[in-house]
């Protein structure tokens, strides 16, 4: 089949780089014109497992191209996907003004049959509004049918996601459309959800919150736990073997972030007040999240005293390993309100340094905030390690190498990484979440 997406962020690309690895021909549209000469080239804009590759090899075959020009890929195209960002508004609601726009640019370049398919998480009803633009924008000749085909990719494994995804969901008026899509992505051998327009776009904000939720949960009952003398891991291990529940998700840390949880359970709450109803359970969810921060700092002023003076080693900027993306990064909240009282922070990342120091470009004080070159470096004269990330290299930390260059054998473990017994055994002090 011959494909256009619109979008090259996480979903655009990856959607654009598996469909041409299964032999359909793609084009990726994209406004930034020296991204797409990047992406000719096999540079990729994020750091993503295999995407590379993956975009290379169908580049060279001829099976993935990258445009400025949506004259270059609409009118040819069976399925356009939209795979724009909708990051949140002031109030919370998704901001749609790029998928509207990339609708509008779309229309008059519509010929003959098209099916027009949303991947970007959008709210119910805005499938049926993309279907008003380009009714209003298309040639009389060209006709279109509309889809919602809502992704389930995480950072990290984004590749791994789309090529073997646990379902693959269609939500689609039309027959043709559902049959369209069905054949695009039936070698991807998951199980269909078949279902409405409505129901698909839903069910994207339903998962991720869900999954929210779960991390919430977590670390509300982690708190429990340290004040009754329980350890959360044996908590959620034991809860983890209901097959009901699962294990997945329930691990305590830092809370959720990153460019979709906050962002879609906002969007959510936004979608239900809208509807007239006031979804506490997520209002709780958030709440729990935001509160993470706090509990982090308390826990660091438990090892350490009053903040001022000290300095504190950060690992990991991310919200998640594997991955470079620091949207909605809990570990640069918490280095911020550690510089605001008063601590100095030494901070490492294998991969985020150049997009935390975007990130941090305005508040950035270099006598007090150090990007440490790597693990020993950034524990060095610390009073206290505060692991946030679970990157493999901080799992494998080496506390003989890290007594001799600490000023306090201090460990905050954000992520329960470690045997807390171990670490005492070897001289630290010790503070995990819900242990």
């Amino acid at each position: 089949m011959k494909i256009a997406t619109i979008g090259v962020g996480y979903v655009g690309l990856v959607t654009s780089a598996v469909f041409a690895d299964l032999g359909n021909d793609v084009i990726s549209v994209n406004r930034d014109k020296q991204k797409c000469e990047n992406l000719k080239k096999g540079i990729i804009p994020m750091y993503e497992s295999d995407l590379a590759d993956l975009v290379s090899r169908n580049v060279k075959l001829g099976r993935l191209k990258f445009t400025t020009d949506y004259a270059e890929a609409v009118p040819n195209a069976d399925i356009i996907f939209i795979a724009v960002g909708t990051p949140s508004l002031a109030d919370g609601s998704a901001d749609l003004s790029q998928v509207k726009e990339a609708a509008a640019t779309i229309a008059p370049l519509l010929e003959n049959y098209t099916v027009v398919a949303t991947k970007s998480t959008v709210p119910v009803g805005t499938n049926r509004i993309v279907g008003e633009i380009l009714s209003a924008g298309k040639k009389s000749n060209a006709t279109f049918d509309l889809a919602s085909v809502p992704e389930f990719l995480r950072e990290g494994s984004a590749v791994k996601d789309t090529m073997h995804p646990d379902r693959t969901v269609i939500g689609a008026d039309a027959e043709r459309s559902r049959e369209m899509l069905i054949k695009l992505h039936k070698p991807l051998k998951a199980p269909f959800v078949l279902t409405t327009i409505e129901s698909a776009e839903m069910l994207k904000y339903t998962a991720n919150s869900f999954l929210a939720m779960k991390i919430s949960f977590a670390n509300a009952i982690a708190e429990i736990c340290e004040k009754v003398g329980a350890d959360v891991t044996d908590v959620m291990d034991g809860i983890g073997m209901d097959k009901r529940i699962g294990r997945a998700f329930l691990y305590p840390g830092p809370g959720y972030g990153g460019s979709c949880f906050p962002k879609d359970v906002k969007a959510l709450i936004a979608i239900a007040k809208k509807a007239g109803i006031d979804f506490h359970l997520l209002h709780a969810v958030e709440d729990i999240n935001a509160g993470q921060i706090d509990r982090i700092l308390d826990k660091i002023k438990i090892m350490v005293g009053p903040l001022k003076g000290k300095t504190i080693a950060v690992l990991g900027l991310t919200f998640k390993a594997n991955t470079d993306d620091v949207r909605a990064s809990q570990p640069i909240e918490v280095i911020k309100r550690l510089l605001k009282l008063g601590a100095s922070v030494r901070a490492y990342d294998p991969i985020a340094v150049p997009n935390a120091k975007k990130k941090m470009l305005a508040s950035l004080d270099e006598k007090k905030f150090i990007y440490a070159e790597n693990t020993v470096d950034a524990l060095k004269d610390a009073d206290v390690a505060v692991i946030i990330t679970e990157w493999d290299e901080f799992v494998r930390l080496d506390f003989s190498q890290a007594e001799k260059v600490m000023r306090q054998r201090n460990v905050v473990d954000v992520r329960n990484l470690f045997d807390p017994e171990k670490v005492k055994a070897v001289g630290f002090r010790y503070v995990g979440m819900g242990r």
